[in-house]
């Protein structure tokens, strides 16, 4: 019998995740963007800084506002016809600030930009593990990320060297190519087959795995994981919510989420630029957030290639202790310029080699593995929801930590508020060593087991697993 195809699996979770290509440009659009608000006007109209923090950070709000939703729709309508819905709303907030004339007009738009991208995370997260077997779970899963983190470094080179009509013209574009790809990709077939549609869960597991390739086992075995749920007792999704492991597998996400965003990932990124100039570096901002940007793009995809090998708690240690080292580096830095402008003259590629190695080993562990394992943790009749909770805390986070930073930065100084960083960092460290399981090669019931403190069931209980319960 023909293997299953992977080619077809990575076309339509790369697709997917453009979603989080045009959120992650209307992310880095924030960074080389500021001079022209603030200093140059480019709008036509005065803009402050403390107005460009809120145009900033009002798109984070927006993704926080709609994660939950978002949950519930997935579930009612489907992960396709959520993500092609957005696209409608996602260019009225590009027209909103390309005709902008007032502040309120880029407030209501970058909001408007942060629902949709927030909704996108939920959807294409939840869509690329459910269209996975289990061998390609991992790396279908980093690609949100990684297609975030592309489209930020998009909004970094067109911000750095077009003028403003121009940058926002080029993003705008994004969701319309998005809907041209994502309109011929299958729906998720754990979607159908809870909506009991079997032939059509077949044409997408066709589509899926190739033609060739025999679906009637696992179709068989998703319909019978739909059938068992459908057995159970009903109940409501908040009594779902509320068992013990479902409630542990929150805990877990939520914090890793929060954590991901409280190491001052977004703090870096959205302000990366005036970073940059305050350390008087021989290199333009515009060049070293580029910089950033490329850094990151390279090692989530060497993030994507090895995550089904290395496992998801190793990379998750690796990365939050490097990020404890980089931001205490960074914080000795600003002491010393601080008390001491002269002792740092020779030191400009400390701050700048401190970020980037932070971003490195960001990239290759709390930037792709929070996502992933929010999609992992769940039985399919809650992880709808409780994906969209622990989404919810990612975004919540950033609009916190990119609204708080710049205040933390003038009210206490620059190394405090990074020695701040390197503290959560550390928590991050003894947090993913004693409480974060590892999903790498595990099924739905391996994980459930593991969740619950117990052993992992025997082979013979868990080689029949359906392709639905891998995911």
């Amino acid at each position: 019998m023909s293997k299953a195809k992977v080619l077809p699996q990575y076309i339509a979770g790369l697709s997917a995740a453009f979603g989080a290509f045009c959120m992650g440009a209307s992310m880095g659009w924030s960074a080389p963007v500021e001079q022209m608000l603030t200093k140059e006007e480019a709008y036509g109209f005065p803009i402050s800084d403390d107005e460009f923090g809120w145009i900033s950070s009002l798109l984070t709000l927006g993704a926080t506002c709609v994660c939950i939703p978002a949950g519930f729709v997935i579930d009612w309508i489907g992960r396709k016809p959520t993500m092609l819905a957005l696209i409608p709303p996602y260019m009225v907030g590009w027209i909103l600030m390309i005709f902008a004339n007032n502040v309120a007009m880029l407030y209501f738009g970058r909001f408007i930009l942060g629902v949709c991208g927030g909704a996108f995370c939920v959807t294409a997260s939840m869509y690329t593990t459910e269209i996975s077997t289990l061998s390609t779970r991992g790396t279908l899963g980093s690609f949100f990320q990684l297609n975030t983190v592309s489209g930020l470094l998009y909004g970094y080179i067109v911000g750095g060297y077009l003028p403003l009509l121009t940058i926002n013209i080029l993003c705008a574009i994004l969701p319309l190519i998005f809907v041209t790809v994502h309109f011929f990709m299958p729906e998720s077939p754990v979607y159908l087959a809870m909506k009991n549609r079997p032939e059509d869960a077949t044409k997408s597991l066709k589509w899926l795995r190739g033609q060739d390739f025999d679906v009637s086992d696992e179709l068989k075995e998703i319909m019978e994981e739909t059938n068992k749920q459908d057995d159970k007792p009903k109940e409501s999704v908040w009594k779902a919510l509320r068992r013990p492991l479902t409630l542990k597998g929150i805990g877990i996400a939520v914090i890793l989420q929060a954590l991901q965003q409280w190491t001052g990932i977004n703090a870096i990124m959205f302000y990366s630029t005036s970073i940059f100039e305050d350390v008087g570096s021989g290199l333009s901002g515009t060049i070293c957030t580029i910089l950033i940007g490329a850094t990151q793009v390279v090692m989530t995809l060497i993030a994507t290639m090895i995550i089904d090998k290395a496992g998801r708690r190793i990379l998750l240690l690796i990365s939050s202790v490097f990020m404890a080292i980089t931001t205490c580096l960074m914080g000795v830095y600003f002491i010393m310029q601080e008390s001491d402008p002269s002792s740092v003259e020779s030191l400009g590629w400390l701050p700048i080699t401190s970020i980037l190695l932070f971003i490195v080993f960001f990239s290759i562990g709390f930037g792709p593995v929070p996502w992933l394992l929010m999609a992992e943790l769940f039985t399919d009749d809650v992880k709808s929801v409780a994906g969209s909770i622990a989404g919810t805390s990612n975004w919540f986070s950033a609009f916190l930590v990119t609204k708080l930073f710049p205040l933390l930065k003038n009210a206490i100084g620059s190394a405090p508020t990074f020695w701040i960083f390197t503290v959560i960092a550390i928590i991050a460290i003894f947090y993913c060593m004693f409480f974060v399981p590892e999903t790498k090669g595990k099924t739905l019931i391996e994980i459930q087991h593991i969740l619950a403190g117990g052993k992992l069931p025997p082979k013979n209980e868990t080689e029949t697993e359906t392709e639905a319960e891998k995911h």
